[in-house]
């Protein structure tokens, strides 16, 4: 892990990668959290196994793309085995990086008339 890696060589991302992304671009979570914003936000069309998440987080953790957080939002109310993650700068800046490969996608797929800007469905 250089420090001098740019965010494109990250890519492309997995989509469970950019789910876990996204679900902590504005809040720390702990991994069921991260479960049940994806499910939510997608309208139930995406859901993360633990398998699929943990799997995810080790990599993410290992990539610096994440990190574990040590603040707990309200102890008495926590359990302490919950641990919670929160997203880095870098990877803020490849979740960043995906984003805008998937709008030039996108961008594309209108281009060629595969697309309408009417059909793109909710959540997605």
């Amino acid at each position: 892990m250089g420090e001098a890696r740019e965010p494109r060589d990250l890519l492309p991302l997995t989509p469970a990668m950019l789910n876990i992304l996204l679900a902590l671009a504005d809040e720390e979570r702990h991994g069921y959290g991260i479960m049940r914003e994806v499910e939510e936000r997608t309208g139930g069309q995406t859901r993360l196994g633990p398998g699929t998440l943990y799997g995810s987080i080790k990599r993410m953790l290992a990539d610096g793309l994440i990190e574990e957080s040590d603040e707990r939002p309200d102890p008495a109310l926590d359990d302490q085995r919950r641990r919670y993650y929160r997203i880095t700068d870098f990877g803020r800046r490849v979740a960043g990086a995906e984003a805008q490969r998937l709008a030039g996608l996108v961008k594309t797929a209108r281009a060629r008339k595969l697309l309408g800007s009417s059909s793109v469905p909710e959540g997605v």
